[in-house]
């Protein structure tokens, strides 16, 4: 009876210290942040005095703050669901048996190879308002009769760095969906066949079901990449002009490292941390619920 008692704990003491790391390495810097967020901190990251929810009262009165969170939702929901519907239907055709289908699948995957930064500043080259790339083409094509300054605006720049977003997140998207539909038995659409489905009920009824478990994932780590993503916004516009294209991660940046508010930036860390649980929490449960009634 003992011996198997110690045989049922075994997987748990294996697993200790792994988790012990886990909880470590995760639970150490929120801690460090819930302690800043509830004192004054100098520039070197010195706690002074104890203020108690001071730093989150100065937050939620920054003027920054309430625009800054809906343009974090707004680019992340618009990247996200950009993402998802244009990464969908690339995977169902490099998922075909075609000659060349090997190269597409390298060039699909080839940007996923670049950094966020370097492919920005390519952008930032491209959609510049004097000798830009974007300007040129539209020229020389007879479009536009002057050069246009995409950056200079937030009714530009803003959608213009979502667009990008979606483009640099289909490698990894079209990935995991490529893993999705390489994990469904070929009988099934033989079958399925055989009694005679074929086109969009094939797709509606056997292949979406089936990736499910693949959308959500790709859905959860794209939210959690995309909300944090900094290099794009920065790049090309450093949250400019005048604050117009900041989300949340470029607004923490400035409030860091420009202004030297590192009491404000550590609460805005956590509020940042429980919006991205509770979006996580919250789609799990949606996911779980859903399958509960399948």
């Amino acid at each position: 009876m003992r011996l198997f008692k110690l045989n049922r704990l075994i997987p748990y003491l294996l697993l200790a210290p792994s988790l012990a790391l886990t909880l470590f390495a995760l639970g150490y810097p929120v801690y460090d942040l819930v302690r800043m967020s509830l004192h004054e901190v100098n520039r070197f990251g010195m706690l002074q005095q104890f203020v108690g929810l001071q730093n989150f009262s100065d937050l939620l009165r920054d003027p920054l703050f309430a625009p800054s969170l809906y343009r974090t939702l707004v680019w992340t929901f618009g990247i996200v669901v950009g993402t998802v519907l244009l990464s969908l239907p690339v995977a169902l055709i490099l998922n075909e048996p075609f000659i060349g289908r090997g190269i597409a699948r390298t060039i699909i995957l080839l940007p996923w190879a670049v950094s966020l930064a370097m492919t920005a500043i390519v952008w930032r080259w491209a959609l510049s308002g004097q000798h830009g790339l974007l300007n040129a083409t539209l020229m020389d094509l007879g479009l536009i009769n002057a050069p246009i300054v995409w950056l200079a605006t937030a009714q530009t720049s803003f959608p213009i760095a979502i667009g990008i977003g979606i483009l640099v997140s289909i490698p990894f998207t079209v990935t995991v969906f490529l893993g999705g539909l390489s994990s469904v038995p070929g009988e099934i659409y033989d079958a399925a066949r055989v009694d005679g489905a074929t086109g969009l009920p094939l797709f509606r009824y056997i292949t979406l079901p089936l990736l499910k478990p693949f959308f959500n994932l790709a859905v959860i780590l794209n939210v959690i990449y995309v909300f944090n993503s900094f290099p794009i916004i920065w790049v090309l516009t450093e949250g400019g002009p005048a604050n117009t294209t900041d989300i949340l991660v470029t607004y923490l940046y400035k409030l860091a490292f420009r202004f030297g508010d590192l009491d404000v930036a550590a609460t805005l860390s956590l509020i940042m941390f429980a919006i991205l649980l509770a979006i996580s929490v919250l789609f799990a449960l949606l996911t779980r619920r859903g399958e509960s009634r399948a």
